[in-house]
């Protein structure tokens, strides 16, 4: 089966460059190996709720229901994936791993556990979270602990009785080892001091103020984006900050080591844990890309705001893409539109 445009990955990412392809009249195949569309975000932890308002979390071509000015939950989010794509009619192939992706001179072979499909253009929109990643001294820990990656984690039923220990300085840490402080006695390690940032300011999303102020518009290779990036997020809202300042949440330095039923922390304090929340992020992997040129000596991708160096191949929903939203519901459209551009724009 031949495809003009072949997308791979039926997120936001990819369910907004179906968008475009789709008005533009392209011929187009998303294909996904998930169940069912939303599934990621069906499948993070309960109480999760972004820190972007609705009127910063909706794709192109159709806003997110609810007051604007709220915080909508993971749940919410999942069906909006599911309602944009059924509201544009986008042709979504699910249960459709990719197995790999090769490129002869005039087609790329896109080979997936339903077939095989070839395609002029492939767009790459897995996103960023692929691989969870766990340091690897976590195998030398005893077996009594009870080990979750922060992708796997849901509520604390799933935890034992006893302390837990989140490792992770980012939103997602923060927010589950502030739930957790509810129950148990949490302890959070984090390798730098975190930065608070608050969730509104004058009865006003933060976004709000900083879409005002052009700092959401601030691009990768700017000053201030290189600022912005070198620091990375601030941890948002003042939860922690007020879980930490009531005992509630002790944190700890940089977890460095582990052994038997103890944690080394970088000020080479111990800690005896019985439960384990990896809040350490993900690795992207791209073994099933088997494209000369496109990825570097350290494993990165090589494009230049999404367009790689092949002609045809683009990547889509990548962080800090073009700005700081490029991996966000509220900044992929940008970057959908600049690659739909592009792709009008080269002679086959």
């Amino acid at each position: 089966m031949r495809y003009e445009t072949i997308v791979i990955g039926a997120g936001q990412a990819g369910l907004t460059m179906g968008y475009y392809l789709k008005q533009n009249k392209k011929r187009f195949l998303i294909l996904d190996k998930g169940q069912a569309l939303g599934e990621v975000w069906k499948n993070r932890y309960d109480s999760l709720k972004l820190f972007t308002p609705r009127m910063y979390s909706s794709l192109p071509g159709l806003p997110l229901d609810g007051k604007q000015q709220g915080f909508p939950s993971k749940n919410e989010i999942a069906n909006y994936i599911k309602r944009y794509s059924e509201t544009f009619a986008l042709p979504v192939e699910l249960n459709t791993e990719v197995l790999s992706v090769t490129k002869d001179e005039e087609d790329f072979c896109v080979e997936t556990t339903k077939g095989i499909f070839y395609t002029t253009n492939v767009v790459v929109a897995t996103g960023p979270f692929q691989k969870k990643w766990i340091p690897a001294f976590s195998s030398s820990l005893s077996e009594n602990i009870l080990q979750l990656h922060s992708s796997e984690y849901r509520n604390s039923s799933q935890l034992q009785q006893g302390n837990v220990l989140v490792v992770g300085g980012g939103n997602s840490g923060a927010q589950i080892a502030v739930e957790l402080s509810e129950e148990k006695e949490t302890y959070l390690a984090i390798s730098k001091k975190p930065r608070y940032f608050p969730l509104t300011i004058g009865g006003m999303s933060v976004f709000w103020w900083l879409d005002k102020l052009g700092i959401l518009k601030v691009t990768n290779t700017s000053f201030i984006g290189r600022l912005l990036r070198k620091k990375g997020d601030p941890i948002f809202g003042s939860d922690l900050k007020n879980a930490v300042k009531e005992w509630a949440i002790t944190l700890k330095g940089r977890a460095v080591s582990g052994a038997y039923n103890q944690v080394t922390f970088e000020d080479s304090t111990r800690l005896e844990v019985k439960n384990i929340i990896w809040a350490t992020g993900f690795q992207q992997e791209y073994e099933w890309l088997k494209v000369d040129g496109v990825i570097d000596q350290r494993k990165k991708l090589i494009h230049n705001r999404g367009i790689s160096p092949i002609e045809g191949l683009y990547f889509l929903g990548l962080p800090w893409q073009s700005r700081r939203g490029s991996s966000l519901l509220q900044g992929v459209g940008y970057d959908a539109k600049y690659i739909i551009d592009h792709m009008k724009n080269t002679t086959k």
